[in-house]
């Protein structure tokens, strides 16, 4: 009698803890086919023993005491219940391990990770593909792990409120567009049916365009120029300074300036694609008054790669708040004036002599036609222009900055 109880109580947490190995493997029974196999060894696993189609086979539920008694008891019930459904536990568990696996494969992080992987190998700016990286971040606590085709509109639309909720309206916006690219790629590579980020356009506040600081009126870029030349900073940081005027390049392509990118004799600064916005190659004529400056620094390659190199590692360019830092050490506010309000500067007052080709205006700030034919026409065309431009814009501000009449100039080209 008290060996029939045992049997339909079955196994206790202290009785499997007590289990000790013995010469021959051996089983301890629980109920409805779990058991406990004992190995010579010391492991204690669980199994369970059925039929299915006629053959005879085992589940197996894991090791003690990674898997306890109540673990097993539950896997044992899940099991039944397939079988009584008529579904072999074995088989279902190997569907469930190849799910799982291609659930990871499939994950937004992971598709991601393709995407930006694809996007640096096709030569996209370093600057755009940090962003791109910071800006997915932000969203993989909370979808990362989550099979790219089961997030719903609205489960995004929580991480972009939460971002919005914060007030930093274009940050979210940026998330969204940056999302959708992703969920695009997923489509285009059959493991998403649908960009659930476009189901979201107008569902974000969308914040009102604040255009950069500049100062752009004639009289106000003489002071200002008049204040870099009396910069008392670092010797980098206001050759530096000064020479961003007369290249009115954006403030990271002038950080990342390397010596090899240079031909001094050639009057040319020639800036690869990879460190520029667009991802294109772009080439700066350099002025009489350019090159001047870029010859008062007091290194070359062999000290440091770059022109302005950080103070603190030779390897590194200078801190991307270092222009700004000085403008505001010459007392100029952020809503004043910033580094990359030079192109502004550069674009209205050069646009106003009414003598320069507003294309060739375009081409030397880089903002490229996106047509390929068109672009590389461009290029050609204009550049004999934008070199004489340049020079005359350096003698322009030179003019600024000793408080001279400014007289129109005499040369140039107006057409198309």
């Amino acid at each position: 009698m008290a060996a029939r109880t045992r049997q339909k109580s079955g196994l206790t947490a202290e009785s499997v803890k007590r289990a000790k190995p013995k010469d021959k493997p051996f089983k301890l029974s629980d109920r409805d086919g779990l058991y406990l196999l004992v190995e010579p060894n010391g492991s204690r696993l669980w199994r369970m023993n059925y039929r299915f189609d006629g053959k005879q086979k085992t589940i197996a539920f894991g090791r003690w005491p990674e898997v306890l008694l109540a673990d097993a008891r539950q896997k044992l019930m899940e099991a039944r219940r397939l079988l009584a459904a008529d579904i072999d536990p074995v088989e279902q568990a190997k569907l469930d391990r190849i799910a799982k696996s291609l659930s990871a494969t499939n994950s937004f992080q992971s598709i991601a990770d393709e995407w930006l992987d694809k996007i640096e190998k096709e030569g996209v700016a370093a600057m755009t593909l940090k962003k791109a990286r910071w800006l997915l971040a932000k969203t993989l606590p909370a979808l990362g792990k989550r099979p790219v085709s089961e997030i719903s509109a609205h489960e995004m639309l929580l991480v972009l409120k939460k971002i919005e909720s914060t007030k930093r309206y274009d940050t979210a916006n940026r998330i969204r567009s940056t999302c959708s690219q992703v969920f695009r790629y997923a489509i285009a590579t059959a493991r998403a049916e649908r960009d659930i980020c476009s189901d979201l356009r107008g569902a974000l506040i969308t914040p009102r365009t604040t255009h950069r600081a500049a100062i752009t009126n004639p009289a106000e870029a003489g002071g200002l120029l008049r204040a870099i030349e009396d910069y008392d900073g670092n010797v980098l940081t206001r050759i530096a300074l000064r020479l961003l005027p007369h290249v009115f390049v954006r403030p990271g392509e002038l950080r990342w300036a390397e010596w090899k990118d240079f031909d001094l004799d050639a009057h040319v600064w020639t800036i690869p694609g990879h460190k520029m916005k667009m991802g294109r190659p772009h080439a700066v004529p350099l002025s009489r008054r350019a090159i001047a400056i870029i010859r008062e620094i007091e290194h070359d390659a062999t000290y440091s790669n770059f022109l302005f190199p950080s103070l603190r590692a030779l390897d590194r360019p200078m801190s991307d708040n270092t222009i700004n830092a000085a403008l505001r050490r010459l007392g100029y506010t952020k809503q004043q004036m910033t580094g990359h309000g030079f192109r502004a500067m550069a674009a209205t007052l050069l646009n106003e002599m009414g003598t320069w080709n507003p294309d060739a205006i375009e081409r030397q700030l880089a903002h490229a036609d996106g047509n390929s034919i068109r672009r590389a026409y461009a290029r050609g065309q204009y550049w004999d222009e934008r070199v004489r431009m340049m020079d005359h814009w350096s003698d322009y501000l030179d003019q600024l900055r000793d408080g001279a009449t400014i007289l129109r100039p005499q040369f140039g080209h107006s057409g198309s």
